[in-house]
């Protein structure tokens, strides 16, 4: 089994952040940030730009690695049928627009029904997976030094 490199984004925009609307069977409605799998060879900035413009449809720009978090999932089905998702690592970067056109997403992940921006100061109101990102994500976005958001262990995969 590896460990899955994923580069997250955090787009800030007019003090909203946009989230990636999702909904599976597990862990029924929540959110979860824009990004998703590094491919070999590809770098965390390359990936984070890429995984953006399909899931959303914007063109971002990474301004700074921002967190880093680590999730293990404890379902033995899940482990053994999708091994390399079962144990991710979340490299987190601020991001911003670059560029005011939309384009319509090219490809969604299969739990995400949409995007929406999300006031800053209602993210405490927001079920943001994993679990550790939506605990600290207000001390991400109030922080200029990277951190640690800790290990999760999970029963359920999640996008």
């Amino acid at each position: 089994m590896g460990i899955r490199s994923t580069a997250k984004a955090l787009i800030i925009n007019d003090g909203k952040i946009l989230l990636n609307k999702c909904h599976d069977r597990n862990n029924g409605d929540y959110y979860s940030l824009p990004g998703g799998g590094q491919n070999k060879y590809e770098t965390l900035l390359d990936a984070v730009i890429r995984e953006c413009s399909e899931e959303t449809g914007y063109d971002i720009k990474p301004l700074r690695f921002a967190a880093l978090c680590e999730e293990i999932c404890l379902d033995e089905y899940f482990r053994e049928k999708y091994p390399e998702y079962a144990h991710k690592m979340y490299h987190i970067f601020l991001c911003e627009l670059s560029g005011s056109i939309v384009k319509a997403p090219t490809e969604k992940d299969s739990m995400q029904i949409g995007c929406e921006w999300i006031e800053i100061e209602c993210l405490s109101n927001v079920r943001l997976l994993p679990g550790v990102v939506g605990k600290h994500i207000l001390d991400v976005l109030s922080g200029d030094a990277p951190i640690f958001l800790g290990s999760e262990r999970i029963l359920f995969n999640h996008g």
